[in-house]
């Protein structure tokens, strides 16, 4: 008897994913930070069997995926780069630092290099308030930030 499962690869391993933290107590969270660390994003197509399992709608979920930063529906580049949009860092020259950053790179924000070298995101407060302008390069943070700091960690971070 051939039985035909209409799943994929990436859905049947994260069923195993939602499944096996769908118990916990407010469960979506870390369900979608576990898919983001297996996919390097969370896929549209598992979007209605983490709202099945979950008894969720789609639409609470999406609303979810979306609103918080962190999780992205693409996969990112080899280097995830953030800066800080929030008004300590735009106080102290941050909208220029910022233009030059996506200049440098020839991106926008949410944008991968054609390399795929380096995926660019905003974010809203780093926590170096007092070292604005700030930016986080593969997690590691980068206070009084300028073009010239950046292209240092990258250059480091490729290497």
């Amino acid at each position: 008897m051939n039985i035909h499962n209409p799943l994929g690869g990436v859905e049947l391993r994260a069923l195993e994913i939602v499944r096996s933290l769908k118990d916990l107590e407010g469960p979506l969270l870390p369900i979608l930070h576990a898919l983001q660390e297996e996919f390097g994003h969370i896929p549209k197509s598992v979007l209605p069997l983490i709202a099945k399992e979950l008894n969720l709608s789609r639409a609470e979920v999406h609303g979810v995926v979306s609103f918080y930063h962190d999780f992205r529906a693409e996969p990112a580049g080899r280097h995830v780069l953030k800066l800080c949009r929030a008004e300590a860092c735009q106080s102290i020259g941050g909208e220029a630092f910022c233009n030059s950053v996506r200049s440098a790179l020839g991106i926008d924000w949410h944008e991968t290099t054609p390399d795929g070298r380096v995926t660019l995101e905003p974010v809203y407060c780093l926590g170096l308030c007092s070292c604005a302008p700030a930016a986080m390069l593969d997690g590691e943070l980068i206070g009084r930030a300028d073009l010239a700091a950046v292209k240092a960690a990258l250059a480091e971070a490729s290497q």
